[in-house]
């Protein structure tokens, strides 16, 4: 894990598992991120949105209804840029503004639950795909304000199925957040060759990686973060369904008890190891810090993801049966941070500065801290995850470690690399890895996902 606490990109769930929370990795907050991690975004979620027509059904072979005219959807405080602590918009369920400059579910203060999922695209129709995206990017603009999708869940034609599934009918925005990446295998397609970013690497093997293909890569993804687990699962559903015959899922990931905070006010979250993890992730208010660590910018290339960023998403198993065996000393030696306060070695608080040289060489802290990796910092958004056990007798539990940097060959990957002789990663192992580009925001109702890139250019 990355440590969370010193590295922005050391989080626990950082770059190599668990992560003691002492990453500073969270990158650095742009203006206005506090709602949605975008700058100047404070369009109302759904906020002028115009509703498709209905488009006429489905054919016999199963192609899923489109978008449909809106529905009346009860009116809400929407969360804008510098407004939300986090606290007073949770407690109202309330939403978080979809439009931006970046976009909503990076340096938006973290919420309580996930659900991700990595798609591979099913067709080589490039317009069947554009016209996908759009109306991917119209459900997500209604359901993260609360709305049904198209013409709601029911009322509609009996002998068609309903625009929207219907299991958020009667639940609040709970925060819902979607953010939408793609992956070096969608650059094979439709052209897009010439336009791949060259800070969307494809990730080296690293020491102890044991990845399952099937938990692993993905044409484009999707974040559903929202404090409410159906709206998120509700969310990545009506997507798929949206996206029948076009995309289908690759794999997916729930996750619950944030082990990460963009708001460093808050309470620091702990991992399933039982640390703090995340203590000096990038905030959301550190504009300075998010321009530089997480932020593309326009000199960086390509144009299309100026105001974006590049995610790695890995799936990190940690062996909780030996964990739970190892002596309290032994836990904190090998993150470098006392189990109670999540004070560094020698300090007394946990926000104190730590001193590396007091930690153990292969304590956690100090080998996923930026003082040990040229000043590596990533933006760190993990969560725990818990999916039964593994036959054996054994959690299947761990870390899904999302990571967002303004180039992953600068943030993960060289601190990943600096894990490698990392005491923890006896009691972890990466078991899922992707990387994708994360565009930049949707700047008002007539912008769509993906417009810029597919803007950018033609086929052949």
């Amino acid at each position: 894990m990355t440590d969370t606490t010193e590295n922005t990109t050391d989080a626990a769930g950082g770059t190599n598992g668990a992560t003691s929370g002492d990453t500073a990795s969270a990158g650095t907050a742009s203006a206005g991120t506090a709602s949605n991690g975008t700058a100047g975004a404070g369009t109302p979620a759904g906020d002028g949105s115009r509703a498709p027509s209905r488009r006429a059904l489905i054919g016999w072979g199963g192609a899923g209804l489109a978008l449909g005219a809106a529905v009346a959807g009860g009116a809400v405080a929407v969360a804008r840029p510098g407004e939300d602590t986090g606290e007073t918009v949770a407690a109202a369920g309330g939403p978080i503004a979809f439009h931006g400059t970046h976009q909503a579910g990076i340096a938006t203060p973290v919420q309580d639950r996930l659900h991700f999922a990595a798609f591979d695209v099913e067709t080589d129709d490039r317009e069947a795909f554009v016209a996908m995206l759009k109306d991917w990017t119209e459900a997500a603009r209604r359901m993260t304000a609360g709305k049904a999708v198209g013409d709601g869940a029911y009322g509609g034609l009996a002998e068609a199925p309903p625009d929207d599934t219907g299991e958020a009918l009667g639940l609040k925005p709970s925060r819902l957040t979607l953010t939408i990446g793609f992956g070096p295998s969608l650059f094979e397609r439709f052209g897009l060759a010439k336009q791949r970013p060259e800070a969307l690497v494809d990730l080296p093997q690293f020491a102890g990686d044991n990845l399952d293909r099937a938990r692993s890569g993905g044409d484009l993804c999707v974040q559903a973060c929202a404090d409410d687990p159906q709206v998120a699962v509700h969310a990545i559903r009506n997507l798929a369904r949206i996206g029948f015959g076009k995309v289908s899922v690759r794999w997916s990931q729930l996750g619950f008890g944030k082990t990460s905070s963009t708001t460093p006010e808050a309470q620091t979250p702990r991992n399933l190891m039982g640390f703090k993890d995340g203590t000096r992730n990038i905030a959301g208010t550190e504009t300075a810090r998010l321009k530089k660590h997480v932020w593309v910018d326009e000199k960086d290339g390509p144009a299309w993801m100026a105001g974006g960023s590049y995610l790695v998403a890995r799936r990190i198993r940690m062996h909780i049966e030996p964990w739970d065996r190892t002596s309290l000393q032994e836990q904190e030696d090998i993150f470098g941070r006392d189990k109670g306060e999540g004070a560094p070695v020698g300090k007394a608080k946990e926000r104190d500065k730590p001193f590396l040289k007091a930690m153990k060489p292969d304590a956690h802290v100090r080998l996923a801290h930026p003082d040990s990796n040229d000043g590596a910092t990533i933006l760190r958004r993990g969560y725990s995850f818990t999916d039964g056990s593994d036959g054996l007798g054994r959690l299947d539990a761990g870390l899904f470690f999302l990571a967002y940097q303004r180039d992953v060959r600068k943030g993960f990957i060289p601190i990943q690399r600096n894990l490698a002789t990392d005491a923890l990663n006896e009691y972890i192992q990466h078991v899922g890895s992707a990387v994708f580009a994360v565009p930049p925001g949707v700047r008002d109702a007539d912008d769509w996902w993906g417009r810029a890139l597919f803007s950018s250019t033609t086929e052949g």
